[in-house]
């Protein structure tokens, strides 16, 4: 049990020393414009890269049918992102509408 807590500590130690080494030797450097406008897509990229593999597959298949409850579920959070504005909404009509999308299919199929 013990090892288990030193493997812990000393990845959370290598995870920070690398973060602060980033900031301690670019934190005042100035990036040309094109890095930094190159920049600006990486968090919607790896966004995308989490999310779009647990929209589209289903059972490990690639699912692009009505039984698929988390694609209908992320088609409504992304109307509701697009027309609020509002991450928590998002997330909550999302959530809602994935747990009542896999009741419904649940019920359908039993």
């Amino acid at each position: 049990m013990n090892n288990y807590w030193l493997i812990i500590i000393g990845m959370g130690l290598v995870t920070y020393g690398i973060r602060l080494s980033a900031i301690a030797l670019l934190g005042q450097r100035e990036f040309p414009l094109i890095i930094q406008r190159a920049l600006r897509f990486v968090p919607p990229a790896v966004l995308s890269a989490i999310v779009f593999p647990e929209l589209f597959q289903h059972s490990g298949q690639f699912d692009l049918s009505l039984s698929n409850a988390r694609l209908l579920a992320g088609v409504l959070a992304s109307i509701v992102a697009w027309r609020s504005k509002n991450v928590l909404a998002t997330i909550a009509a999302g959530m809602i509408a994935l747990w009542i999308l896999q009741a419904l299919l649940a019920a359908a199929g039993s």
